[in-house]
C-alpha cells in the first residue's frame, strides 16, 4: 500500500546503480574487451528499464526514462572522448568504432535518441585518421629506406606484367624493346602506390555503417588521402632527399620516381572515384592535391644537385696553389683543375646514360643536367674570379697570369666540348666570359 514511496525509493535507487555503470573502468582504453563490458554494462541497464516501462503501470515512465537517458548519454560520450584520444593503433580504433556503431543500433531499436554518439564517431574519426598517417609515415620510411634507388630490371613478360598490374605504366617505345629491359623507376614507385591505395581502403573501412551519404564518404577519404601525401609523404621524400649521403646517382633517381608517381595521380583520383561512386564533376569533390606533393620533391632534389655539386667544386678549388711571383708557367693546366673537370665529366655522364631515356625523361633529366651544368660552370667561374681578386694578392707576375690562363683554357675548353648535350651555340661558354675579359 506505498506505492509511492516505492516509486520514488525505486528511482532513487536506479539512479545511483545508473551512476555506477556509467563510470569507465581506468585502464578501458587498453583492450577491447574493456569498452565491450562498460557498453554491455550500459546497454542491460537500459533493457531492463524499458522492459519495467512497457510491462508495469507507472513504477517508471517515459519522462524518467528520457532524463536518465539524457545524463547517461552524456556520460557515456565524455569517457569515450577521453579514452579513444589514448589510442594509437588504427585496427583498434576502428574495432571500437564498430562497437560503437553496435551500441547506438541496438539502444535506437528500443527508442532512444542516439545522434550524439553519431556525431562523436565523426570526431573519432579523425583521430582515427591521425593514427593512420601516423602508421603509413613509418611504412614509407620503411619503403624509401630500403629502396635501391636505381631503375627495376625485368627479365621476363611474366615480370613485366606484375609490374604494370602494381602500377599504371605505359610506354609503347619500352614494350618492343627485347629482354632484359628496365623500367626507368625504381622499386619505390610501385610500392608507394599501392600503399595509397591500401591508405584509401582503411579510411573507407572507418566510414562503413555511419549512415554517411557517399559524398560524405568521398570527401572524407580524399580529405586524409590528401594530409598522406602533402604531409606524410611529402616530409619522408623529403628527409631522403636532405640526407648527408645522398648521391647525385640517387637524386635523379628520386627525379625522374616522382614524375612517374605525379602521373598516377589521376589514377588514384579514378580509383577513389570507383569505391565511392561520386563523380569527380560533382561540386562538393575535393581535387587530390598529390601533383603540388611530387612537384616540390623534385624541385628539392633538384636544388640539391646544384648545391651538392657547387660544395665539390669548392672541395677541389681548396686545393689551388697558386704561386703568385711565379718566373714562368707550367706547361699545362694545374693539377687540380684538371681533376676537378674530369669529375664533372663524369658526373654528367651519370645524366646522359639514364635507362630507358625515352619521351618524358630525354627532356626532363636533360633540363636538369642542363641547370646543373650551367649552374656548375657559373660557380666555377665565380670562384676563379675571386682567387685572382683576393685582396691578398698583392702582386702577381706574368708566369703566374699565364699559369692561370692555362687553366681558363681548360674550363673553357670543357664548355665547348658539350658535356651535356642539348645547349643552344656557345650558351655555355658564356658562363667564363667575364673571367676571359679580366
Amino acid at each position: 500500500g506505498a506505492r509511492e514511496t516505492f516509486e520514488s525509493y525505486y528511482r532513487k535507487q536506479r539512479r545511483k546503480q545508473a551512476r555506477l555503470v556509467l563510470q569507465p573502468p581506468s585502464n578501458m582504453h587498453e583492450t577491447l574487451d574493456g569498452y565491450r563490458k562498460y557498453f554491455n554494462q550500459i546497454v542491460g541497464f537500459f533493457v531492463v528499464e524499458d522492459h519495467i516501462l512497457h510491462t508495469t503501470q507507472g513504477l517508471v515512465n517515459r519522462a524518467y526514462l528520457d532524463e536518465l537517458w539524457e545524463m547517461a548519454l552524456s556520460k557515456t560520450v565524455a569517457a569515450l572522448r577521453t579514452h579513444s584520444s589514448y589510442c594509437s593503433d588504427p585496427s583498434l580504433v576502428l574495432d571500437l568504432k564498430n562497437l560503437i556503431v553496435l551500441f547506438a543500433d541496438t539502444l535506437q531499436g528500443y527508442g532512444f535518441p542516439v545522434n550524439q554518439l553519431f556525431d562523436m564517431l565523426l570526431e573519432i574519426q579523425d583521430q582515427y585518421s591521425e593514427t593512420l598517417l601516423k602508421k603509413w609515415s613509418g611504412v614509407f620510411r620503411n619503403i624509401l629506406d630500403s629502396d635501391n634507388y636505381s631503375p627495376i630490371p625485368v627479365s621476363n613478360e611474366e615480370l613485366y606484367k606484375k609490374i604494370v598490374g602494381q602500377f599504371p605504366f605505359q610506354d609503347a617505345e619500352l614494350e618492343k624493346q627485347p629482354f632484359p629491359k628496365k623500367f626507368p623507376f625504381s622499386e619505390f614507385v610501385p610500392k608507394v602506390y599501392n600503399q595509397i591505395k591500401e591508405f584509401i581502403y582503411a579510411c573507407l573501412k572507418f566510414s562503413e555503417d555511419l549512415h554517411l551519404s557517399s559524398t560524405e564518404v568521398d570527401d572524407m577519404i580524399r580529405k586524409s588521402t590528401n594530409l598522406l601525401l602533402t604531409r606524410t609523404l611529402s616530409n619522408c621524400l623529403q628527409n631522403v632527399i636532405k640526407r648527408k649521403n645522398v648521391g647525385l646517382t640517387e637524386l635523379v633517381q628520386i627525379i625522374i620516381n616522382t614524375t612517374h608517381l605525379e602521373k598516377s595521380c589521376k589514377f588514384l583520383e579514378e580509383f577513389i572515384t570507383n569505391i565511392t561512386n561520386v563523380l569527380p564533376e560533382t561540386v562538393h569533390t575535393t581535387k587530390l592535391y598529390g601533383t603540388t606533393t611530387f612537384k616540390d620533391a623534385r624541385h628539392a632534389a633538384e636544388e640539391e644537385i646544384y648545391t651538392n655539386l657547387n660544395q665539390k667544386i669548392d672541395q677541389f678549388l681548396q686545393l689551388a696553389d697558386y704561386d703568385w711571383m711565379a718566373l714562368e708557367p707550367g706547361s699545362r693546366a694545374s693539377d687540380y683543375l684538371v681533376d676537378l673537370i674530369g669529375f664533372l665529366r663524369s658526373t654528367f655522364a651519370v645524366f646522359t646514360h639514364l635507362p630507358g631515356e625515352v619521351d618524358v625523361h630525354s627532356t626532363m633529366s636533360g633540363k636538369v643536367a642542363q641547370t646543373a651544368c650551367m649552374s656548375a660552370c657559373k660557380h666555377l667561374s665565380t670562384s676563379l674570379l675571386q682567387l685572382l681578386l683576393e685582396a691578398e694578392v698583392r702582386q702577381l707576375t706574368l708566369g703566374a697570369l699565364q699559369q692561370f690562363n692555362l687553366d681558363v683554357e681548360e674550363c673553357e675548353q670543357f664548355a665547348r666540348s658539350g658535356p651535356v648535350p642539348g645547349f643552344q651555340g656557345d650558351t655555355l661558354q658564356l658562363a667564363f666570359i667575364d673571367l676571359r675579359q679580366v
